[in-house]
């Protein structure tokens, strides 16, 4: 009887350890002080702490980051969107198309593309915009806002989102985090992260 608890002890240790590599080989590392393009873009920034980039990214032109795990806080980088084209990769332009960022798109709409992109990807229903201002980003005249929804799981969450317009195309920070402590906790990380940011 010890020597099978002492073999389940042993493959459970296994197992984490195995989970634990896993997790790590599919994140990238980002070392704090060092400058680093993110999106496949021109958008670099210099993080003053560690963060993880997951290697699977939401979209072509997008790129998540997050601290302790993507759904406790994720930051995603969306870097020179073109018109015609959505924040991230449709599962299915069929069944699930997604809204498109426009020529004609302007600041004051960009928290309704995101909600809309939110709907369609994360399946979600309540979504609603809790404050919007102008904002300066990336050097460039843009438009902070903030926002709260309900995700699949039904768990609260709160972000916040930074964005320009520049040559046409669309330049955006996201964070979202667990509305109880995670938000707050990781906020002031997201405006230093995203202070960094230049082209």
């Amino acid at each position: 009887m010890m020597n099978k608890n002492l073999w389940m002890r042993s493959a459970a240790i296994s197992a984490a350890l195995m989970l634990t590599i896993s997790v790590s080989m599919a994140n990238g590392y980002r070392e704090k002080g060092i400058p680093v393009e993110v999106a496949k873009s021109s958008m670099k920034v210099t993080p003053v702490r560690d963060w993880n980039s997951l290697s699977i990214r939401p979209g072509k032109k997008a790129e998540t980051w997050t601290l302790d795990g993507e759904q406790l806080n994720d930051v995603t980088f969306y870097g020179g969107i073109a018109p015609g084209e959505p924040l991230i990769r449709e599962s299915s332009k069929k069944h699930k198309p997604l809204p498109k960022f426009t020529s004609e798109t302007l600041l004051v709409e960009l928290p309704e593309l995101l909600e809309g992109t939110y709907r369609t990807e994360k399946g979600i229903g309540a979504f609603s915009v809790t404050g919007s201002n102008p904002d300066r980003f990336l050097g460039n005249e843009g438009i902070r806002f903030t926002y709260e929804f309900v995700d699949a799981d039904n768990l609260p969450r709160k972000g916040e989102a930074r964005a320009v317009l520049i040559k046409g195309q669309l330049f955006m920070a996201t964070f979202d985090a667990p509305r109880l402590h995670y938000f707050e906790a990781t906020l002031d990380d997201f405006h230093v992260l995203t202070d960094s940011a230049t082209l």
